[in-house]
């Protein structure tokens, strides 16, 4: 695994073994970086939040193209000695924010705190997906304009819509299913093109 763009474009990710972490593929998330891209038109100055971080790649991706901070959000002993090492190696440390707690006081932990770009990245099968786009619309978590996306195995058909979330696209690359959600209000155009 690599970063595949920015001021971190090239470095390599510590490597992992065994099944307990399971990264976006360099493939998925150069597809996924740039859909993000044609909808964002720049990373710059975005606040990140990354879900089930793992190795920290996602985040570590958009603080590479300039996003200025990221909270990582990972329980796991292993996955966090991952994020430490990889935001070292990729000189982004200083702009991450690692959570180890479990995931709902984790979350409950942001609350009043906002964030333009969110990864959820669960494991497959467990169907976590439907209550985390609920705790996180819940909390509202997600700034008007913002994108939250989610990546889950190719079966996986979470709802249109979650409270003020709703699906705009959705897209699959071998086993993997990632949906894009955005809040409703900022779904209405404002140059008169289609969403």
């Amino acid at each position: 695994m690599r970063i595949i763009a920015g001021q971190a474009r090239g470095r390599q990710l510590a490597d992992f073994s065994g099944r307990a972490i399971r990264p976006t593929s360099d493939r998925v998330r150069e597809a996924l970086f740039s859909i993000l891209l044609s909808r964002l038109g720049s990373f710059e100055g975005l606040r990140v939040l990354d879900l089930f971080a793992g190795s920290g790649a996602l985040a570590l991706e958009s603080l590479s193209r300039g996003a200025c901070e990221a909270v990582l959000i990972d329980a796991a002993p292993a996955a966090a000695r991952l994020i430490r090492q990889n935001a070292a190696r990729c000189g982004l440390a200083e702009r991450c924010q690692l959570v180890t707690r479990p995931l709902p006081e984790a979350l409950m932990s942001l609350q009043g705190r906002y964030f333009d770009l969110i990864f959820i990245d669960p494991p497959y099968g467990q169907n976590l997906l439907p209550l985390l786009l609920q705790r996180i619309d819940q909390l509202r978590l997600l700034t008007p304009g913002g994108l939250l996306c989610a990546e889950e195995g190719r079966q996986s058909q979470p709802d249109e819509r979650y409270g003020d979330l709703h699906l705009l696209l959705r897209r699959i690359y071998g086993q993997t299913a990632i949906h894009l959600y955005q809040p409703s209000l900022a779904a209405i155009p404002s140059s008169g093109e289609p969403s």
